[in-house]
């Protein structure tokens, strides 16, 4: 798990000066060393810096989806087999599917056939196809610190993705200043051409079923009817 993170670090500050994510100073198999960062509270400025930031995070697309290391999410494993082909695909053969098998024990058989159903749908609830972008995969409010005037991103289960996936997160379970970061990151994109597809708002669900799947994983039934509800309303999304 440490050298996943080292290297979903190392590789999201690729994207260039300005990446809102910390420098690793050491790993090994036992341990991550980081610099100490001096927490703070979230700010307007800080946020909207914080939604320019991602874009250009994002923009910065490594060509493929996944990516070259074996990744994990909390303890359970990610399949990061690269792909340069179709998102849609890729997301439900290496994150639904395998997430589903095993959150299955704490879901009824209605429940798995509902997030099958939204497999086999994937390719028409998606949106329009986009490049791979350069995410943190695992962006929830509590791996964004926020410190001297930005927020600083940890814990990745970084890979090439989707950005709307990034952003989905982020709604998950309640980010400061929220409104802000994303109009910030809007803005930026239209500015850099290549706005936000229409209809990404509609799609959160659909990208929150995966980080949903591994809840249900890892702590069983208490996150079962956040998952139906998400797999229901991507579902009603895709008319």
């Amino acid at each position: 798990m440490f050298a996943a993170e080292a290297a979903g670090l190392r590789w999201l500050g690729e994207a260039g000066d300005g990446t809102p994510v910390p420098e690793v100073l050491a790993s090994d198999d036992r341990v991550l060393v980081l610099p100490w960062l001096e927490q703070g509270a979230a700010g307007p400025e800080a946020a909207e810096r914080f939604g320019r930031e991602l874009d250009a995070m994002h923009a910065a697309s490594p060509g493929a989806f996944g990516a070259p290391w074996d990744g994990f999410i909390a303890d359970l494993p990610l399949d990061n087999t690269l792909d340069g082909g179709d998102w849609s695909a890729w997301y439900a053969e290496r994150r639904l599917e395998p997430f589903l098998r095993r959150a299955s024990r704490s879901l009824s058989r209605d429940d798995v056939a509902l997030v099958e159903r939204v497999m086999g749908r994937i390719g028409g609830l998606a949106g329009p196809a986009e490049p791979s972008a350069r995410i943190h995969g695992d962006l929830w409010s509590g791996n964004v610190l926020w410190t001297d005037g930005r927020a600083m991103l940890i814990d990745p289960a970084a890979h090439g993705g989707h950005r709307e996936t990034d952003l989905a997160m982020l709604a998950l379970f309640g980010t400061p200043m929220l409104n802000r970061i994303l109009a910030a990151y809007a803005g930026a994109a239209r500015e850099r051409g290549a706005p936000l597809a229409d209809g990404w708002r509609e799609r959160v669900p659909l990208h929150q079923l995966h980080p949903l799947l591994v809840h249900v994983a890892l702590f069983g039934g208490s996150y079962r009817s956040a998952l139906v509800e998400a797999a229901s309303a991507a579902l009603g999304a895709g008319g």
